[in-house]
């Protein structure tokens, strides 16, 4: 089956067909667009055993971003590929969940729009408002589809995109005692950030310490790596902002830790070196020159790789006691400007 205009969505099922029994393929749900409707898919591999960590990572939420769904698309192609041979892989898959919903807005990339078909923003989509004050439009608002950013009617139901990733996340990543999420974006600005909650506060959220563990190992592997990694709430605060909303859901589980994390990727330097990309929508959000796009992939597929990994040894770097009262302090100093009142 081929989606027209759409060669994420026809790889995608290249991918699965490869992958046969060792993967677990389904369709999350269909979406609309005109007269045709579009796939939401997820792919799942590894062991579903609770006891053991799980990653999800997903791509495509804004339907302009098509480099995120590549690396998604990239990344996940890798580990199919290596599957018949690489022993390492397949031990490491008997001690780990993954999860990949590499196209989260089909629609919207068959529009060539960052909202889905409704007009809705997903990433703002959430029932969930901002304690401080959001910047007009790009922190979300109820005015019109017509304009982006638009959040969804008043007390109206999730976007099905994004009721299906709830869901998802729930059955897929929540139920393990530990998960992380990666959620690969493009975005203004020239430098590559890992953005991690809150976006709807600039209070820091309660596993702190867990995300400066993360960054420190990070550092400690990946000596030269180019990301600023930061809450999100330093760029800007967003109202109805996803991986916000499930976080907040997975502390209402006890026992469970969940480390959402986006990846920003600074898409204006690619307009800096191709200044031509101006005059393209598509260009503003994308590496268009062949050779740069391969650049960008193998430069996120490493920290994909360390993503895994960090998930699969998360044992051996969670700080507990006085090792997590120490990364809290740190990473106050650091995000923050110091210990909170």
């Amino acid at each position: 089956m081929t989606h027209a205009g759409i060669h994420e969505l026809d790889e995608l099922e290249q991918i699965v067909a490869a992958g046969g029994t060792g993967l677990e393929a389904r369709t999350l749900c269909d979406i609309p667009c005109g007269d045709r409707s579009l796939p939401l898919r997820t792919i799942a591999l590894g062991n579903p055993d609770p006891a053991v960590p799980a990653i999800g990572i997903f791509g495509g939420v804004h339907g302009l971003e098509r480099i995120g769904a590549q690396v998604v698309i990239a990344f996940l192609q890798s580990i199919v590929s290596r599957l018949r041979w690489d022993s390492t892989l397949q031990r490491q898959l008997e001690g780990i969940r993954l999860v990949f919903v590499p196209v989260v807005n089909p629609g919207g990339m068959w529009r060539r729009t960052r909202a889905n078909p409704n007009g809705v923003d997903l990433m703002r989509n959430a029932p969930l408002e901002a304690r401080e004050k959001a910047p007009f439009l790009v922190g979300g608002h109820r005015l019109s589809p017509r304009l982006p950013w638009y959040r969804g009617p008043v007390a109206g139901p999730l976007e099905a995109e994004a009721a299906a990733v709830c869901h998802l996340v729930d059955d897929e990543l929540l139920s393990h005692r530990f998960s992380m999420v990666v959620d690969c974006h493009s975005g203004f600005g020239v430098t590559d950030r890992i953005w991690f909650p809150y976006a709807h506060t600039a209070s820091p959220i309660p596993h702190l310490a867990e995300m400066h563990a993360l960054l420190e190992i990070l550092d400690q592997t990946h000596r030269h790596h180019r990301y600023v990694f930061e809450p999100q709430s330093r760029q800007y605060l967003a109202h109805g902002d996803l991986w916000d909303y499930l976080y907040l859901r997975s502390l209402e589980r006890a026992e469970r830790v969940f480390l959402p994390l986006t990846l920003e990727m600074g898409s204006w330097l690619w307009v800096k070196k191709n200044p031509r990309q101006l005059f393209s929508r598509h260009g503003i959000f994308n590496p268009l020159i062949e050779h740069r796009r391969q650049r960008v992939l193998r430069r996120h597929l490493q920290w994909l790789d360390f993503m895994t990994r960090a998930a699969s040894g998360h044992a051996l770097w969670l700080p507990a006691g006085e090792a997590r009262e120490t990364h809290r302090r740190r990473a106050m100093q650091r995000w923050y400007g110091g210990p909170p009142p």
